[in-house]
């Protein structure tokens, strides 16, 4: 066990200050229970309305900066943050449960957002002209200030992909991450906010709703950057709407995966099918959480997929043996538990396969052997529901049409794929699938973070980027001789 906290714990950032806030509240290792990781503030309203005022007061000055001075310091806090990457996975493994492996993918990918952001600012950010019997130039500035909300599942990615582009944009941002995951993110933001003016970035945390109500009230926040479940996203649009605030959206998601009676189903096309499914214990808005399969392959899948789940190693992601941590909070892990006690007792199969690493202490963290659901219907609670744990249901299907009216039924529409040896077939199936985005024979993320689409439905609100999500943080306007 590790003896120290980090430095941030426990404090919250204001106007370039960070302070002890006295009301605290555990941050627990997922994979030990009784290991305290450090503390979360649990800051006030007058703190909160603080760093309102902070990130105001900082907008009139950084929002006249030069591009350039703002890409600069942006890669020179990349570079310092590089430094320090290989010595803050155990901090996020330890507070968020996922693998080493994961923990540093994350990691490294936030330090290359912040270069590529840099770069793509220089290049996106100025003004179009057309020429039309009228000379017109479509201009950008910068919008004010940004709130920033995101969830544990994947705190470092999902906050970096939202607080870079928008202070590169100009904006000031407030920072509210998960109350059971900040630590590693706050030490990495600690790095970055060192480079800007005070009150660029600012960091509160502590209770989800209070901290959310203040920021939808106030109008001087313009937009707010939220990712996490479908109903607080509506609980948001409901409370900003007497402020007409921007709102930047990544909610639920039932992705599903279709797997066509010409696939390949080798042993590369499994492993992809089970990151696909597994990746950080499947608590991942965008992993496949339905998969359904031609009736002509559906037995030799579900027999693959059972063998591949056999020899996934579930333990302390800390251990380099792990191939799959824990779940991250008790309300995540019973749900999860509930969730198939409740499928097993309608008539389901459930097949929980998988390797404990650690028999002796399993009970001391919220460790869950990977499950296989059959035998259940389209409205059966598991299919319709976000299951958000290691858990995957497998039904079959006839005919195109068929299956392209299951996997659309859902009030979801994030992410899809389609697992055929046909591009055709996949393109003509992607044209008709209610999602922001469709893999062929893959299930997985864009490579080019430059790229992000939104989720249809109820998985989202934004719209499509080829630049970093820097346009969502920002607004164009019209000059016109």
């Amino acid at each position: 066990m590790i003896a120290t906290y980090p430095n941030t714990s426990g404090q919250c950032l204001i106007n370039g200050e960070w302070r002890k806030v006295e009301k605290t509240a555990d941050v627990i290792n997922p994979a030990n229970k009784k290991e305290k990781v450090g503390e979360v503030a649990l800051c006030s309203p007058e703190l909160v309305k603080e760093a309102i005022d902070s990130a105001a007061e900082a907008f009139k000055d950084w929002s006249r900066s030069d591009i350039h001075d703002r890409a600069t310091r942006m890669n020179e806090a990349a570079e310092e943050l590089a430094t320090i990457v290989e010595e803050s996975v155990s901090l996020l493994v330890r507070e968020n449960g996922k693998s080493l492996v994961e923990a540093k993918i994350d990691l490294l990918r936030c330090v290359d957002v912040m270069k590529g952001s840099a770069q793509e600012l220089l290049e996106w950010w100025g003004a179009e002209t057309y020429n039309g019997g009228q000379n017109v130039q479509i201009r950008r500035r910068p919008r004010g200030v940004t709130a920033t909300i995101t969830p544990w599942n994947s705190p470092m990615i999902l906050t970096f992909k939202r607080v870079i582009p928008a202070v590169l944009a100009g904006n000031t941002v407030i920072v509210k991450p998960a109350t059971n995951c900040p630590l590693t993110i706050m030490s990495f933001l600690k790095v970055v906010a060192s480079y800007f003016p005070a009150g660029v970035i600012n960091i509160v945390t502590g209770s989800g709703r209070e901290i959310g109500d203040l920021i939808c009230s106030d109008s001087r926040v313009r937009t707010i950057a939220f990712v996490g479940s479908t109903e607080t996203g509506k609980d948001i649009m409901r409370k900003s709407s007497g402020t007409l605030q921007k709102l930047y959206m990544e909610l639920g998601g039932n992705d599903p995966a279709i797997v066509f009676e010409d696939a390949n189903l080798d042993k590369a096309t499994i492993e992809r099918l089970k990151m696909g499914v597994l990746r950080a214990a499947g608590q991942v808005c965008s992993a496949i959480k339905r998969i359904y399969a031609h009736e002509s392959r559906y037995d030799e899948l579900v027999e693959k997929l059972t063998q591949a789940f056999e020899k996934v190693v579930v333990g302390n992601g800390i251990q380099p043996d792990a191939t799959m941590g824990p779940i991250n909070n008790e309300a995540q892990f019973n749900y999860v538990t509930e969730l198939l006690e409740r499928t097993s007792k309608s008539g389901a199969n459930v097949v929980t396969a998988g390797i404990q690493l650690d028999p002796e202490t399993w009970d001391q963290g919220y460790f869950m052997l990977p499950s296989i659901v059959t035998g259940v219907q389209q409205d059966s609670e598991i299919v319709q529901a976000e299951q958000f744990g290691p858990v995957i249901p497998i039904l079959p299907f006839s005919t195109i049409d068929e299956v392209i009216e299951l996997a659309n039924d859902s009030q979801f529409g994030l992410r899809a794929s389609v697992w055929t040896e046909s591009e055709e077939i996949a393109i003509e199936v992607a044209d008709r699938l209610e999602a922001g985005a469709v893999f062929h024979n893959n299930h997985t993320i864009f490579k080019d973070l430059n790229l992000d689409f939104p989720g249809l439905k109820e998985s989202g609100l934004s719209r499509e980027t080829r630049h970093g999500s820097l346009e969502l943080f920002a607004d164009s306007y019209g000059f016109a001789d």
